[in-house]
């Protein structure tokens, strides 16, 4: 003990840690600076420093807008950050076990010194960011009022309605909610599985954000907020982490166990090369998201020379210069670092300081770029037509059977989610095949040929005319719920996950790590078992279409996203529990599973005839003032989309059924085989013992027969 106080005594005058304590203002104060100079430049150079001829708020509100919202935008980058490397990528304890027989904690010793910090930095910016979310929402008002800041009790009635009428303050209204419900979390929770979940609530905070600006008006509104989603996504986990990694270099510089007695030490080229991982595919969300918005607001040659499309193309140069400076990471600080050189650390920082930089020089680029007008004007017609006011779009050509193939609106959230599933897949069978191990490769079409469906039931015709026609919604509705999850569960993706990825052994949870707790949770348990697959099937599309649901997804963007995301899992799961091969907690037996299948046959027709023999239209001021001149009437087309529920929904099941009765005549065959070969090695015990059982039953009976005479 004593010695322990010593050596916490003596290390603020050891040499060789003292210089690793000025590395955070070292790292990061640099950054503000920069950041602070190329806001107030950008500022200039767009103009958005000078006052509106319009209506003028007062230098305080044009300088302190851009700024809050600078300070905004950084520390929900830097919490998000924060709870993933606390997460997935740094050691909860000092003493990670295995857990033992009806263990539940798999730590020992003390909380982490890394983990603490992180999670220390997560519930400070989340402060910040709650209280920079409150500052934003009240100078955005008085930007859009157009008039200086002023204490006249008129002005909080107005302030009222902006907040709860005006969907910019209802979106900086909800961003304060969230903020708050985070750093609450991060201030609060320690277990792995909270800090997990709290990690999955934190990227909420990106919705409201994507939702307004240039992206809520631009001409093309699905394209516009789901590359801003996925651009924020990637710049929160791309800045936050560099901002992070800053953050703890004094522990990843400096020998842990020395200034930490009991702690296992972290080596910087573990975390680094994580968090490269992660880097990567932020990159690549950053830049193909950056090309989809480019290409959405600058339109013409000749834009890429005003001053947004000097402002664009300056981000562009930072961004490629962070790059370049992670594959300088990658290619040669990483692998020194993991070869012990000690050079390398001093180099590793260096290059991470020289990134807080150039970050934060885009972070404001960014921020004056929200605020500048596009070249190509965002704001819809003088006199929108009637499906313009409805969908955000002008209505489409007549539907035919040419429609199928050419007409296309790409729904940039899921070609992201379907190329990185792609690639993720191929890259697992890859690493499995040459491990030595088989991966049969008509799973491998299997998996393809659901992502293609999945990519065409978003972005292809059945997306652009679900919006307009009811009979082709719900055939888009059945399709994403029997057809693209059935080829997607024939894959096995979680099995082929398992298979790949390796296990770490320093107590932090990585992909493989994190599977297995969610499928040996009680969770999965339920949500896997027949019962509640189907019933989330059955009760998902009575409380969809019979409430104002449906109305939410046609009206809302993230109303859409999230119909999506429900019909793929819902069907996903009612497939898994049926004929999928991925572990799950309990597996209901084959007669049982039919029975449901059968149960959900009857439904879909009981269902599908009760809506067409109905003389009411659902969402009649959605399907009937869509203002459409070709095609049939909204009620007989919906009467169509009932047939096609019906029709299509019986397809899909009967493969099911089928896949079931294989499934099980093949478990069948393999107990006959293991049997069989069961009794090869003990010359049929259990054959003799079954008959010796009779025999001696027979010979009680003549016994008792005997006596009775």
């Amino acid at each position: 003990m004593n010695k322990s106080r010593t050596t916490l005594e003596q290390a603020p005058r050891d040499r060789a840690t003292t210089p690793t304590r000025r590395l955070w203002p070292l790292l990061t104060l640099p950054a503000l600076v920069v950041g602070v100079l190329v806001l107030v430049a950008a500022s200039y150079f767009a103009g958005t420093a000078q006052a509106s001829e319009l209506g003028d708020s007062g230098a305080l509100v044009r300088w302190a807008l851009p700024l809050s919202k600078a300070l905004h935008h950084s520390s929900m980058a830097i919490t998000i950050a924060a709870l993933v490397f606390a997460s997935t990528i740094l050691p909860r304890s000092t003493k990670p076990k295995r857990p033992g027989p009806g263990e539940h904690n798999t730590d020992g010793g003390a909380v982490h010194p890394a983990f603490a910090r992180v999670m220390n930095l997560a519930a400070a910016s989340g402060m910040v960011w709650t209280v920079s979310a409150a500052a934003v929402l009240i100078f955005n008002f008085w930007d859009l009022a157009g008039i200086p800041i002023s204490s006249d009790p008129s002005y909080t009635s107005a302030m009222l309605d902006y907040v709860l009428n005006i969907s910019v303050g209802r979106a900086w209204a909800w961003m304060i909610v969230i903020a708050a419900i985070v750093s609450s979390l991060a201030l609060g929770v320690r277990s792995s599985t909270w800090v997990g979940a709290t990690t999955l609530f934190s990227f909420v905070g990106i919705l409201p954000l994507s939702l307004i600006g240039h992206a809520a008006g631009g001409d093309d509104h699905w394209g516009a907020v789901n590359s801003i989603m996925l651009h924020l996504a990637g710049v929160s986990l791309w800045f936050g982490g560099i901002v992070v990694l800053a953050a703890l270099a004094p522990l990843l510089a400096s020998k842990a166990p020395g200034r930490y007695p009991g702690t296992r030490p972290i080596l910087a080229g573990t975390v680094l090369r994580r968090f490269s991982a992660l880097a990567t595919i932020s990159i690549v969300l950053v830049a193909g998201s950056g090309i989809v918005n480019a290409t959405i607001r600058i339109t013409d040659l000749d834009q890429w020379f005003t001053r947004y499309g000097f402002l664009v193309m300056a981000k562009i140069a930072a961004t490629l210069a962070l790059g370049a400076l992670g594959l300088i990471h990658r290619q040669r600080v990483i692998p020194a670092l993991e070869a012990g050189k000690i050079a390398a650390t001093r180099a590793a920082w260096k290059v991470v300081g020289a990134e807080v930089i150039i970050m934060a020089a885009v972070m404001a680029l960014a921020t004056v770029l929200a605020r500048t007008a596009p070249p190509t004007p965002d704001a819809p017609p003088v006199e929108p037509t009637p499906a313009r006011l409805l969908t955000g779009y002008e209505l489409p050509p007549p539907l035919t059977s040419a429609s199928w193939a050419e007409v296309w609106r790409f729904d940039w959230l899921w070609i992201a989610i379907v190329v990185f599933l792609a690639i993720a897949y191929l890259w697992a069978v890859i690493k499995v095949r040459k491990r030595g191990d088989k991966w049969p490769i008509l799973l491998t079409i299997s998996w393809m040929v659901g992502l293609a469906a999945l990519f065409y039931f978003t972005s292809g015709a059945m997306a652009v005319y679900g919006k307009i026609l009811f009979s082709v919604h719900m055939v888009d509705h059945m399709a994403l719920t029997m057809v693209a999850p059935l080829f997607l569960v024939i894959g096995s993706p979680v099995t082929l996950a398992l298979k790949a990825l390796t296990s770490r052994a320093d107590g932090t949870r990585g992909p493989r790590e994190w599977i297995l707790v969610l499928v040996h949770s009680k969770y999965s348990a339920v949500i896997t078992h027949p019962l509640f697959a189907a019933a989330n099937f059955a009760g998902s599309i009575i409380i969809f279409y019979g409430t104002d649901a449906f109305g939410f997804a046609l009206r809302q963007h993230m109303g859409h996203e999230l119909m999506n995301v429900h019909f793929l899992i819902t069907g996903y799961l009612f497939a898994l529990s049926m004929i999928g091969t991925d572990p799950v907690p309990k597996r209901a037996p084959y007669p049982f599973r039919l029975v449901i299948l059968l149960a959900t046959m009857s439904f879909h027709a009981f269902y599908g005839v009760s809506i067409m023999s109905s003389t009411s239209l659902i969402q009649a001021d959605w399907f009937g003032n869509m203002g459409r001149t070709w095609g049939e009437t909204a009620l007989e087309d919906q009467r169509l989309g009932a047939g096609a529920m019906w029709g299509i929904g019986e397809i899909p099941t009967l493969l099911i059924a089928l896949g079931v009765m294989v499934s099980w005549n093949r478990d069948d065959t393999k107990e006959s085989k293991r049997k069989d070969r069961q009794a090869d090695r003990d010359n049929d015990a259990e054959l003799h013992a079954y008959n010796d059982m009779f025999a001696q039953m027979k010979k009680q009976d003549e016994e008792i027969s005997r006596h009775g005479r």
